[in-house]
C-alpha cells in the first residue's frame, strides 16, 4: 500500500488531505541493481550568440577561453582585443545512463561561470564530458532552452523571470564512451534499498520467495537484499530481473514530521499519530506604524521646513484557550484535530516541538 502525505505551507491557515487510492509499490521503485548506476559528467565549454548579454571583460578565463578556441580554429588574435559581452563561459553537467552504447544521445545542463545576464539565444560550442576518472564519455554542442526571461529599460529599470543563467540542451551531448559495468552474476543478484528499512526489506525477500520460490531471496541487512538466480534463469538474468521488479510491496513508512523553514513547509507521514493531549495556543502581536509629519516654520522665523516622525504602537494579546485533542488513529484525525485549533501557519511548528516534547507526538521531528 503507498503511503499518503499531508503536505502544510506556512503560507496557509488550513491543513488539507487527499485520499489517496491505496496500492502497492513495485520493487523497481524501491530498490537499485548494485552495480548498475549512472555516472556524472562535467566539462567546461563557450556559449556564443548571446545579445551582448554574455561576460564583461573582468571574466578573464572568457577572454582567455575565446583566444584559444580560436587558435584551435586557424585565427590568431590578441587577448586583448576581444569583446566577450556575445559569449559566456559555463559549465556543462550530464548523466550517463548505466549500459548507454555510444552514439546515444542524453539531456545536458549549462550554468553560467562569469558575470553574463542571460543565456538567451545562445549556442553552446563542441564540450568534451569527462567523467571522475578524466576520461571524455560524451561530447555537447547544441542550442540553449531558457526557461526564462529578463528585460532593461535605458533608466535601469528591469524585470525577469526564473533564472535566465542557467539552461538545457534537450538530447544535446552525444555519447562516445560506455561507462565499464560489472555483468550481472548468473549466480547472485543484490538490490539496494533506497530508503533502508528491516521492515521493507524483509517484504521484498518475501515477495520474490513467492514468485520464485522459498530460498531464492534473503535480506542481508536494512538496505540490502540478495536474490540467488534459479537454475532456469542463469542464462538469462535480465529476464530475471524484469520479473522481479514489477512484483509489488507495500513499504513501510516512518512515522515523521518534516520542517523545512526556508521553505515554509510542513510535511505529516502517513504514520503520524496525536495522543491524547490538552493544548493553548495563543500569540501576542505587536504592530507599529511610522506617520511622518510635515512641520513647517512660523512666518518671518527663518525656520526650515522638517519632517517629524509620529510613531504609533499597538499590541493585541489573541486568547489562550485550552484545546483538547482526542487520541487520533489515522492521518485524518491528526488534520482535523490541528484545523479545530485555529492555529495560525507559524505556530504549526511550535505546536509539533510542543507536543513532541510532552510525549504525545508518535513521530519524530526533522528539521531541514
Amino acid at each position: 500500500m503507498k503511503r499518503f502525505i499531508a503536505v502544510l505551507p506556512l503560507a496557509l491557515l488550513v491543513l488539507v488531505v487527499a485520499a489517496a487510492p491505496a496500492h502497492a509499490t513495485r520493487i523497481e521503485e524501491l530498490c537499485d541493481v548494485r552495480g548498475v548506476r549512472p555516472n556524472q559528467l562535467v566539462g567546461y565549454g563557450l556559449v556564443v550568440g548571446l545579445g551582448g548579454t554574455g561576460d564583461t571583460g573582468q571574466a578573464r578565463f572568457t577572454v582567455q577561453s575565446t583566444a584559444a578556441m580560436l587558435r584551435r580554429l586557424g585565427a590568431t588574435i590578441d587577448p586583448s582585443s576581444i569583446q566577450t559581452k556575445n559569449a559566456a563561459a559555463v559549465m556543462v553537467t550530464s548523466t550517463l545512463p548505466p549500459f548507454a552504447h555510444p552514439g546515444t544521445r542524453i539531456d545536458v545542463t549549462v550554468s553560467s561561470l562569469g558575470n553574463a545576464r542571460s543565456l538567451a539565444g545562445g549556442t553552446l560550442l563542441q564540450t568534451p564530458l569527462y567523467g571522475a576518472d578524466r576520461r571524455v564519455y560524451a561530447v555537447a554542442q547544441g542550442s540553449l532552452v531558457i526557461g526564462g526571461f529578463s528585460a532593461e529599460g535605458g533608466s535601469g529599470s528591469s524585470v525577469s523571470h526564473n533564472h535566465t543563467t542557467v539552461g538545457r540542451v534537450p538530447q544535446g551531448a552525444i555519447i562516445e564512451r560506455r561507462a565499464a559495468a560489472p555483468p550481472l552474476s548468473s549466480e547472485r543478484i543484490t538490490l539496494s534499498l533506497r530508503e533502508p528499512s528491516f521492515v521493507t526489506a524483509q517484504r521484498i525477500a518475501r515477495a520474490i520467495d513467492g514468485s520464485l520460490g522459498a530460498g531464492s531471496a534473503s535480506a542481508v541487512d536494512p538496505a540490502t537484499v540478495e536474490v540467488r538466480v534459479p537454475a532456469a534463469h542463469r542464462r538469462n538474468p535480465v529476464g530475471l530481473l524484469a520479473t522481479v521488479q514489477v512484483l509489488d510491496v507495500e513499504p513501510d513508512a516512518p512515522a515523521r514530521v518534516v520542517i523545512d523553514e526556508r521553505t515554509g513547509t510542513v510535511v505529516l507521514g502517513a504514520g503520524v499519530r496525536i495522543s491524547e493531549v490538552a493544548i493553548a495556543q495563543g500569540g501576542l502581536t505587536v504592530e507599529v506604524r511610522e506617520r511622518p509629519r510635515v512641520s513647517q516654520p512660523g512666518p518671518l522665523s527663518a525656520g526650515q521646513t522638517a519632517v517629524v516622525a509620529d510613531s504609533e504602537v499597538h499590541a493585541e494579546a489573541r486568547p489562550g484557550n485550552v484545546h483538547h485533542v482526542a487520541n487520533t488513529a489515522s492521518l485524518q484525525d491528526v488534520v482535523a484535530a490541528l484545523n479545530a485549533l485555529g492555529a495560525r501557519p507559524r505556530d504549526l511548528v511550535a505546536i509539533f516541538q510542543a507536543l513532541r516534547s510532552a510525549g504525545a507526538l508518535r513521530a519524530d521531528i526533522e528539521v531541514q
